[in-house]
């Protein structure tokens, strides 16, 4: 798609929508803004234009916007923080931050709430070391950063909102805070309704693939907590689908393995045993090392010294 037709494009799917322009610029600019990108009369950056087009779910094959060296810089830094998540280096990943801090504009609520789930991740500095926030004080961060872009967003009714691929991304954060309060019904309820949201607005959203593993392995997770293994092998079984489909394996090995838990508490031996060994070969294949080992002593202590991986 040209930069010419951009704006012809947002307007034609927002009305196939049936969005008012204040609806879908709610939090990522002014309405007069969204008014003269469509008309043409202006140019969208690209953060700015990835969170709408992600809103009306527009695969992103089918556009593209010029970027300037100060946004192409915002991207390094923000995958280089992701990366340190990744990576457990917190410290690197806090240096970076500062640096994005530095260079981004102060209306930026994009990057602003970037900063803030990416804080709520990596921790705080404290004497020189990094520790940890409170589940409060991420709780409180977090909802920080959802209405920075999303003011009227309600926990209890998530399918209302218009979100782009960040802002699923905090919702799920919370959740998770939810669930490390021990607040596990409302972290499930959570995970619900993202489900229901990601099939529904994200299924044509390449970039978005990695939302449907994430998600769903949060929610197997959840309900491996409450007890409830049935429905937890089911909704890995939908993690697992999504991983593949959406070449997304960050989470498949750990998604098999509450698939291979489940089974062992529920008794089914031989189910556990086959699963088992699938999550351990694909921690192999990945060369997450620590992860197989981990499993391989599990192994033992689960089925005896006689179990061959």
């Amino acid at each position: 798609m040209e930069q010419l037709f951009i704006g012809e494009l947002i307007r034609q799917r927002r009305l196939e929508l049936g969005l008012k322009q204040c609806e879908l610029c709610e939090g990522i600019c002014e309405p007069v803004t969204m008014s003269r990108l469509e008309s043409g009369k202006q140019t969208p950056g690209s953060n700015k234009l990835r969170m709408l087009m992600q809103r009306l779910g527009v695969p992103e094959k089918r556009y593209y916007a010029l970027v300037s060296k100060n946004e192409l810089r915002i991207s390094e830094l923000q995958t280089e923080i992701v990366s340190s998540n990744v990576l457990h280096d917190s410290l690197r990943g806090l240096e970076k931050i500062e640096e994005l801090e530095a260079i981004a504009e102060p209306n930026d609520n994009q990057v602003r709430q970037f900063i803030l789930r990416s804080r709520a991740i990596l921790g705080k500095l404290v004497d020189g070391k990094v520790e940890p926030y409170l589940p409060e004080e991420k709780l409180e961060m977090l909802s920080e950063a959802i209405r920075l872009t999303s003011p009227y967003f309600d926990i209890d009714h998530i399918g209302k909102g218009l979100y782009c691929v960040d802002e699923v991304k905090v919702i799920n954060q919370i959740a998770g805070v939810y669930s490390e309060q021990g607040n596990n019904e409302q972290a499930l309820q959570i995970y619900v309704q993202l489900i229901d949201y990601i099939k529904q607005h994200f299924q044509n959203v390449k970039q978005s693939g990695g939302l449907l593993p994430l998600v769903s392995y949060n929610y197997a997770r959840e309900l491996t907590v409450l007890g409830r293994y049935e429905e937890a092998i089911q909704i890995s079984k939908l993690a697992w689908e999504a991983c593949v489909q959406y070449g997304q394996y960050r989470y498949l090995a750990s998604t098999i393995n509450i698939i291979s838990e489940c089974y062992h508490l529920l008794g089914n031996v031989e189910q556990c045993k086959d699963y088992f060994k699938q999550a351990y070969y694909v921690y192999k294949a990945i060369g997450d090392e620590h992860s197989a080992n981990d499993m391989a002593s599990e192994a033992h202590e689960y089925f005896g010294s006689d179990f061959q991986l």
